[in-house]
């Protein structure tokens, strides 16, 4: 297993996130337990959850997993969802952060929570009340470190001028979607990562099995096929010629795609770690091993080829090189 500097923070992550949005839906929590095992197991110290996630149920079985080795791990979760059955629900507000906070703690058995990240952009709460909230966690203990997950680069950069002007915890870690058939974060998310020194996790590197070929076939089903917010999010026609092309290269090296899949997205020299979920141990296996696959700038190039060139940022083309 890799160990990469989590952003400027100093902490040290493991290359492969372990996704916990199985657990408690289609991983029982006894395959969930095999799952977290195997991936300790393998080397993975980088845990990431939501309190969305199947109803709270899955920081619940991560609390029970974590017990006892708690200090071992870095642990992340994510505020903005609708937890609570009430007028004021979800969102970014400071009212609904605190009370999020809290209740993930208590469903995680644990004090407090290394990184904690906003799930979106909340467009119905000042940005400065948000930041604001979170720096009181951070001054309070409860939580370590702060960022955003699903924002555009400009939120990005506006939550950090807020937080410069006003002298509040600035982001630390950001994480954002990204795989060979969703490069929009290379435009401008993962450059300015680099830029600000923001640790990145990466989710979907396999853009929801799109790219582990099981969707090639005329009679595929999951939830590509089943599941509507995901048929939309992956379902234009291009994004499967991407994979089949991807598929057959990966084929004539001799990997399984899934590996070469989450080797190629954790070898952006902007990403930190891929986030990688499974329903069994088995399906598991193969990005584990993404850990452990070398991924040369040669290569890295060819697959990236395989899919279309991405737009820049701005039209002077000429000086884009």
């Amino acid at each position: 297993m890799q160990y990469r500097q989590l952003g400027r923070t100093g902490v040290k992550v493991s290359s492969v996130c372990l996704g916990t949005m199985t657990f408690g839906a289609e991983a029982s929590e006894a395959e969930a337990a095999r799952i977290f095992e195997r991936s300790l197991e393998a080397g993975v110290n980088f845990v990431d959850t939501a309190d969305v996630y199947n109803a709270g149920r899955t920081e619940e079985i991560v609390g029970r997993l974590i017990q006892g080795r708690r200090d071992e791990l870095v642990l992340v979760s994510k505020v903005f969802g609708r937890t609570f059955a009430e007028p004021n629900p979800g969102g970014s507000s400071r009212r609904h952060i605190v009370r999020a906070v809290e209740a993930s703690l208590e469903r995680l058995g644990t004090d407090r929570l290394d990184v904690y990240l906003l799930h979106q952009f909340d467009e119905n709460v000042p940005l400065e009340e948000t930041l604001r909230a979170l720096d009181d966690l951070v001054r309070r203990g409860l939580v370590l470190y702060v960022g955003a997950s699903n924002f555009a680069a400009w939120q990005y950069m506006k939550a950090l001028g807020v937080s410069e002007r006003a002298g509040l915890e600035r982001f630390s870690v950001i994480q954002p979607m990204y795989n060979l058939v969703k490069r929009q974060a290379e435009v401008e998310i993962l450059p300015l990562a680099r830029s600000e020194g923001f640790g990145v996790m990466a989710f979907s590197p396999l853009g929801a099995g799109l790219l582990s070929g099981k969707y090639l076939g005329a009679s595929a089903s999951g939830r590509l096929v089943d599941n509507d917010r995901y048929h939309r999010r992956y379902g234009q026609p291009g994004y499967a010629e991407t994979a089949e092309r991807f598929v057959a290269y990966a084929g004539r090296l001799g990997v399984d795609p899934v590996t070469l899949a989450v080797a190629w997205c954790s070898s952006h020299p902007a990403v930190t770690a891929a986030i990688v979920g499974a329903r069994s141990v088995e399906q598991l296996e193969p990005s584990l091993a993404a850990a452990e696959f070398e991924m040369s700038e040669a290569l890295r190039a060819e697959i990236t080829a395989l899919s279309p060139e991405l737009p820049l940022a701005h039209d002077r083309r000429e000086e884009a090189r």
